[in-house]
């Protein structure tokens, strides 16, 4: 069956001046399609030349594709008639703004997904725990659906929606600046929570809300949305929804939703109770982890049976990144939970432990509020172990509570990740766990939390 409108979408891009800004992951498969319809190319990027990937620079001088490199490399943003920005690049940019005020179409390629893949849609959104529970959604259908994974994670899929049929369905992991400028939202859309985050590129909490606030703003009656109940922004969410709402809660015992209750996740029908599994019985902790469980059971509970859910998530091993065992070494066991780039993030990792810890914390600086995690540092770390921008931010907060509830703590400060994990090897004892859970950002040292949590791992296997 031909996808219609994206023949129509093909069509009116033939010999059009289309600009692609920034060369990231999901705009690099822009190139070869765009070439294809013989589209009038600018690729706009704020690196210098000599920093871009050689195998896209080729591609670029292939296809005689006109650049803009460098710190004013907006400044030739005119004319065009379409314009793919990249997740990162905020909309009301003044050269931006100006070009659409003069016609320009601006999109992304994740919104035409949304806007064009012909199939059943499935978005999740939060501050923590999406990527897990993305992930999650996904082995739980993959078997009977055929399921393309894409948006923060798996691959672009805007070059694979010639191949999608009406019986498939796309699970997406949608980051607050792709929610941004969206205009249609996902058939089943899930919120795991909102808390502060990324508030370096967004003007304020209030517009970081707003920009999550998108996964549901469109959806039909039909459509179904999964709220975090225990979160009261996420609760509040329900009043704005058109869409059948489903809660999951680890706080709550809710008539109708799905629970976490005395170490059993369960779903609730009009106060009754089926048992559906037991946390201990997969291969995830933490009371968070639990909380990604129910709200996948909810995203797929009418797409799959119960038996099939069990199954799969029984069998997930996690995601890579998150709460990831590395190796033990003499008794002490290694864990790299790089994919934690807020504080928030870094608390669940601590609370999943019963055992003492060894904490490697810090990097670059999104502008959050630290203070949050001194208590729970002190708690539950034995030796603090400080690197990257925002060393400084948490000692204080940590020394400040430490005073406060008159608690000692050692706390070291390094220049490396390899410094950390050589401080770390000294300090750590048998029967502790070595947690490298920064907390913060990758971007003061590394290019992204994976390569920054592959570098761990490659650093702590060569102990």
């Amino acid at each position: 069956m031909k996808n219609k409108k994206l023949e129509e979408f093909n069509n009116s891009l033939k010999n059009k001046k289309i600009a692609i800004i920034g060369l990231g992951v999901s705009n690099k498969p822009l190139l070869d399609y765009l070439n294809n319809l013989h589209a009038k190319i600018t690729v706009f990027d704020k690196r210098e030349k000599e920093k871009i990937d050689e195998e896209i620079l080729n591609k670029i001088e292939e296809y005689n594709i006109n650049t803009s490199f460098g710190e004013n490399y907006l400044s030739k943003l005119k004319d065009f008639d379409i314009i793919f920005k990249s997740p990162s690049c905020r909309p009301d940019v003044p050269e931006i703004k100006e070009a659409v005020k003069n016609g320009a179409i601006l999109t992304s390629e994740i919104e035409l997904v949304l806007e064009l893949a012909p199939c059943k849609i499935i978005g999740v959104t939060g501050s923590d725990g999406k990527t897990t529970t993305t992930s999650l959604i996904y082995e739980i259908l993959k078997n009977k659906y055929k399921c393309y994974l894409g948006g923060n994670i798996g691959t672009p899929l805007f070059t694979e929606i010639k191949d999608m049929k009406p019986s498939d369905i796309v699970i997406l992991e949608l980051s607050s600046f792709q929610l941004m400028t969206m205009k249609k939202s996902p058939n089943i859309a899930v919120i795991t929570n909102v808390t502060p985050n990324h508030l370096d590129i967004h003007k304020s909490y209030e517009e970081y809300i707003e920009s999550k606030k998108n996964i549901l703003k469109y959806q039909k009656e039909s459509d179904i949305l999964i709220l975090n109940y225990d979160n009261n922004i996420t609760k509040n969410f329900e009043k704005e929804a058109k869409s059948k709402v489903i809660f999951f809660s680890s706080k709550s015992k809710l008539k109708d939703g799905v629970i976490y209750d005395d170490g059993i996740i369960k779903d609730c029908e009009d106060d009754l109770r089926r048992h559906i599994l037991k946390l201990k019985e997969t291969h995830l902790r933490g009371i968070h982890n639990a909380e990604n469980i129910c709200a996948a059971i909810a995203a797929t509970k009418e797409l799959v049976e119960i038996e099939e859910q069990v199954k799969a998530i029984k069998s997930f091993e996690g995601v890579k990144h998150r709460l990831e065992f590395v190796r033990e070494i003499e008794g002490v066991k290694w864990y790299n939970d790089s994919i934690a780039s807020s504080p928030t993030r870094t608390i669940a990792g601590l609370k999943s432990f019963d055992e003492e810890i060894v904490l490697i914390a810090g990097g670059y600086d999104k502008h959050l509020d630290y203070e949050p995690i001194a208590q729970p540092i002190l708690e539950k770390v034995k030796t603090l172990i400080l690197i990257g921008a925002t060393t400084e931010k948490i000692y204080g907060v940590v020394k400040k509570k430490s005073e406060e509830l008159n608690k000692s703590i050692e706390i070291y400060k390094e220049s490396t990740l390899e410094g950390a994990i050589k401080r770390a090897k000294q300090k750590a004892t048998r029967n502790q766990i070595v947690l490298f859970s920064p907390a913060s950002a990758s971007f003061d040292m590394f290019k992204n939390f994976e390569e920054r949590g592959n570098k761990f791992k490659e650093l702590v296997k060569k102990l």
